[in-house]
């Protein structure tokens, strides 16, 4: 099921406008579900009414969780109707990170995720569906970051159509709606085209374009100061900062050549640089840098006035990285056959 065919479904019962954005409402936990004997509905739509509920709940199924510390995160392993697994992130302060794909084709070396290549795309009532089970864990879910497993720019009409519904019926502001990339045209000629404008975040990780293209081999062909331009008049239009993304890794991308190039780049940008530091990653031997390191770069920054923060993970206390749970999983199943 998709978002346009359940929508084809609900015309052919019988339902108006008014009855689809109601029930649309009901899945994203904003109102009740409707009673079969709610006579607002035409009797078609409430004869259907639990075996769509039923239908709904079946597009994810929880099969594994991680709880991290106080329960402050959550990760979810979902499996698909088709046997693939999927995973989502609850997070601190009523956020949820949802995945794109099972899989990814950019191939960043420094993600679990990239190892698997791409599987296959999620539709839109998947992605969506991430966000429909967050909110019945965690009502409260006001966010949503499309940084799971996958890149949005290679499955971007369902990404897109994914965000418009969340725009529409899910009183989530659109500037918590944060569409990640690791950047790619077809995303601004999508953001000009969308009445819903998410915020955006940009996974950049060098600005030295040989080695971008050595962290991240298939991210595509856009060059990073026209990714930056575009980025900047995006954040202009929306009133939304750019949230660049950056993995530290020792030795790689921590170097004072790196540092004079964000400064080139960013200073006067309405934008904010995140550095990470490297999760652990399965066949990869990245370290994170020391700390000490990383304040001087949060010293030279400020400096300059660029806008940096350095952080852990905001689910680091459940493996949060993408693909971390999935491969787990997926080798204890092949432990038990």
């Amino acid at each position: 099921m998709t978002l346009e065919t359940l929508n084809e479904k609900l015309l052919s019962l019988g339902a108006k406008p008014q009855h689809i954005q109601r029930l649309y409402r009901a899945m994203m936990g904003i109102v009740a579900w409707p009673s079969e004997n709610d006579l607002a509905f035409p009797k078609k739509v409430r004869d259907a009414l639990a075996d769509l509920r039923n239908e709904l709940n079946q597009v994810l199924t929880v099969v594994a969780k991680d709880e991290g510390e106080e329960g402050a995160s959550l990760k979810l392993l979902f499996r698909l109707t088709d046997g693939h697994t999927i995973e989502s992130v609850l997070l601190p302060r009523e956020g949820v990170c949802v995945s794109t794909q099972v899989g990814c084709a950019v191939g960043c070396v420094f993600c679990m995720t990239g190892q698997s290549g791409l599987i296959r795309q999620l539709t839109d009532l998947e992605i969506v569906a991430q966000v429909m089970h967050a909110r019945k864990l965690r009502p409260e879910t006001r966010k949503v970051v499309f940084m799971g497993m996958g890149e949005p720019s290679h499955n971007l009409k369902n990404v897109m159509r994914a965000i418009d519904f969340l725009g529409r019926y899910s009183q989530i502001p659109h500037k918590n709606l944060v569409l990640s990339t690791v950047g790619d045209q077809r995303v601004f000629d999508a953001l000009a085209a969308s009445e819903v404008k998410p915020a955006l975040a940009i996974s950049l990780h060098s600005t030295i374009e040989d080695k971008r293209r050595k962290l991240l081999p298939r991210a595509g062909k856009i060059a990073i100061e026209s990714l930056i331009d575009q980025a900047e008049q995006y954040a202009r239009q929306t009133g939304y900062p750019i949230q660049y993304q950056w993995t530290l890794i020792k030795g790689v991308n921590d170097g004072d050549d790196e540092l004079e190039s964000i400064a080139g780049l960013l200073k006067g940008k309405y934008a904010l640089m995140n550095f990470i530091p490297v999760n652990t990653v399965e066949n990869r031997t990245f370290e994170r840098p020391e700390w000490s390191r990383c304040q001087e770069m949060a010293d030279y920054l400020k400096r300059v006035r660029v806008l940096a923060k350095f952080r852990h993970s905001a689910a680091q206390d459940v493996e949060g990285g993408c693909g971390q749970l999935r491969s787990r999983y997926s080798q204890e199943k092949e432990g038990q056959v």
